[in-house]
This record gives structure tokens, C-alpha cells and sequence, in this order.
């Protein structure tokens, strides 16, 4: 399934397991490709605004990871503050997600 592709089916809950691995998968390629681009920029790790997208990327690529194993376990799109479902929109678009939007609000 492309992640492109126009849906013609009601939204369920949740993505089926291959298609939010899908879209980590792509998450995760995109994020190297980012950190791959700022240590090709030849500044060094002093520069603060590329250290700060360094450690803002690595921290997703953590998020991603951890993603893979609440597929595995079977708590992916659950929320992690209040067990809820977390909404398959906010699913597609941060898939990585720990939290639906209220208990992300609080916890930040």
C-alpha cells in the first residue's frame, strides 16, 4: 500500500500492523536521510542550531524504534497516559506517537 494512496474505505481504529510498519519504515528512512544530510555539511558538532536537529532526529529515530516494539507487543496506537485508542488520522500523520492529542497537550 502506497502512502499516497487515495482511500476509498472508511478509517478504521488502527492501521493493521503492516501498514503503520509502512509508515515507520518510511518515518525512519526519511529521518536518516536527514542526519545523513547535516553530518555531510562539514560544520562541526559546535554548531548549535545542527546539534539541536541532530539530537531532534535521533530522538525521533528512539520514537520509531519504540514504535516497532509496541507493534510487536500489541500495544501500538494505544495511549499511553489514558488507554485509549489513539485516532488513526494522528496515527498516519506522527506514527511514532505514545499519545492522543489531549494527554500529549498535558504532558508537555
Amino acid at each position: 500500500m502506497s502512502l499516497d494512496a487515495t482511500r476509498t474505505e472508511p478509517r478504521r481504529d488502527r492501521p493493521t500492523a503492516q501498514e503503520a510498519r509502512l509508515r515507520l519504515d518510511h518515518a525512519r528512512g526519511t529521518r536518516l536521510i536527514q542526519l545523513r544530510a547535516l553530518t555531510d555539511t562539514g560544520q562541526t558538532v559546535d554548531d548549535h542550531l545542527m546539534s539541536a536537529q541532530k539530537h531532534s532526529i535521533e530522538r525521533v529515530l528512539k520514537e520509531i524504534d519504540a514504535a516497532f516494539v509496541r507493534i510487536e507487543d500489541g500495544s501500538y496506537g494505544t495511549c499511553l497516559g489514558c488507554a485509549k485508542s489513539v485516532p488513526a488520522e494522528r496515527l498516519e500523520i506522527l506514527p511514532y506517537t505514545r499519545h492522543c492529542v489531549a494527554c500529549q497537550r498535558s504532558a508537555t
